[in-house]
């Protein structure tokens, strides 16, 4: 048995490297994991960091051994009941049916899943992970701030992947020229005497000698110096810089009328909670407009938005209006990108909702690049979700949505603001404009 011991000085920040490495080779498990960890989060938490679960399967390593080699025949036996192409049924299953025979035993083993611990950075890194505000227009280089990463020369440390060869090897001959090159030069002369002293008719064994053994020893030193020593090692260095994009605001317009109850309250703040952290994750100085209405629209703080008892009947043309007349007055679209997100259990006043569709369809939508609405009920669908669908027909940046329970909104938010051409994850659902 052979025990290996690596006692090399950890450099800096190397645990840190690894565990980003970890992240990118198992990004799809872990993002499975937050998708279904974020549906069984508080309103309150969904800023923590989360311990995910990973299969064992899933991150099993490759391993060599020794095979038998040599020549050998083997005898592969055939089967009387299939032919290749054949469809095989799957075996009957239910409960208490498994692969094996007999009853449960008292032995055995196996593996858990792997669980594995993510700070707050990595869990909303991964959490809005491909999302981005559609239709985002350079209308004016203000407020919104992105970051590309941009090479910012070389490095003296670093990650094996970062490795620049070429300049590592260029340094590598450098040393070794500045090293050994006065040495050259005096071996090259030496063998030059050594020559004269050979085609000499006299006798010079001792000098030649002599010569010999000095020839010999400047090698060796020449030999001693490395090919490549750690000095050399180059690697790629990276850097972020902030790129400047466009003023954009965002309007979030939540129903907080009587027929909201504290569930469907509580789903509707969820949203609005992601919708928060992606924008203030994502985007630098992203204006939002927080509305709650029922009969009366209110432009509120933050505070208020989610934590406000107020209640009320309902009419949602109220909420429109009063974000048209903020528009007028503080946001002029052609340099602002704006955006809204509506969330409604779908209740309304049934002389109003042909007065939203009208407001939508007249004011809002010809200056907003986007717009959400989500319907978050488990009944049927009335008549404001019916208008909506109307003006959905005729508009690309509106968008309907519909939200039955917790599991639904961040396959909703993802389908929702994913950036154009990255497809929705796999597992993630996409929900119909119909009932």
């Amino acid at each position: 048995m052979a025990h290996f011991i690596d006692r090399r000085l950890n450099s800096k920040g190397k645990s840190t490297v690894n565990r980003q490495r970890f992240i990118r080779r198992y990004k799809q498990q872990i993002k499975r994991a937050v998708s279904d960890a974020v549906g069984k989060r508080s309103v309150t938490d969904l800023d923590h960091g989360e311990e995910v679960g990973i299969p064992s399967k899933d991150i099993t390593e490759p391993v060599f051994h020794t095979g038998k080699g040599g020549r050998r025949s083997i005898v592969h036996p055939g089967n009387d009941q299939f032919t290749a192409g054949d469809r095989i049924n799957r075996p009957p299953s239910g409960g208490g049916q498994g692969a094996g025979s007999g009853d449960a035993s008292d032995s055995g083993e196996g593996q858990d899943e792997f669980v594995f611990s993510i700070s707050k950075d990595e869990y909303l890194d991964l959490l809005f992970d491909d999302l981005a505000l559609p239709n985002l227009l350079k209308n004016q280089y203000d407020k919104v701030v992105q970051y590309e990463t941009y090479r910012a020369g070389y490095q003296t440390d670093g990650v094996p992947s970062n490795l620049d060869i070429i300049r590592s090897l260029k340094g590598s001959v450098a040393r070794r020229i500045a090293m050994t090159g006065a040495d050259r030069k005096k071996l090259a002369r030496l063998e030059e005497d050594l020559q004269a002293l050979k085609d000499d008719p006299h006798d010079n064994t001792l000098a030649i000698m002599a010569l010999e053994k000095d020839i010999r020893e400047l090698k060796e030193k020449i030999a001693r110096v490395p090919f490549i020593d750690t000095f050399d090692l180059r690697f790629k260095n990276y850097d972020r810089r902030p790129v400047p994009t466009s003023k954009a605001v965002m309007f979030c317009l939540m129903d907080v009328s009587g027929s909201m109850d504290q569930a469907t309250k509580d789903m509707a703040k969820r949203f609005y909670i992601l919708l928060y952290l992606f924008l203030t994750r994502t985007y630098q100085n992203v204006e939002v407009v927080y509305i709650r209405h029922h009969t009366q629209a209110k432009e509120v703080d933050e505070q208020e938005f989610f934590y406000s008892q107020e209640t009320g009947g309902t009419i949602v043309s109220s909420a429109l209006t009063l974000m048209d007349e903020i528009i007028r007055d503080r946001f002029d679209a052609s340099d602002w990108n704006i955006y809204a997100a509506q969330a409604s259990d779908g209740d309304n006043w049934a002389d109003d909702s042909p007065q939203c569709r009208e407001i939508l369809a007249s004011r809002l939508l010809p200056v907003t690049r986007y717009f959400a609405y989500i319907e978050i009920t488990d009944r049927q669908h009335q008549s404001l979700w019916r208008e909506y669908e109307r003006v959905a027909e005729v508009y690309d940046n509106f968008v309907c949505k519909h939200i039955q329970t917790v599991s639904d909104i961040y396959p909703v938010f993802r389908d929702l603001f994913k950036k154009s051409g990255h497809p929705a994850d796999a597992g993630d659902s996409s929900y119909a404009s119909a009932p």
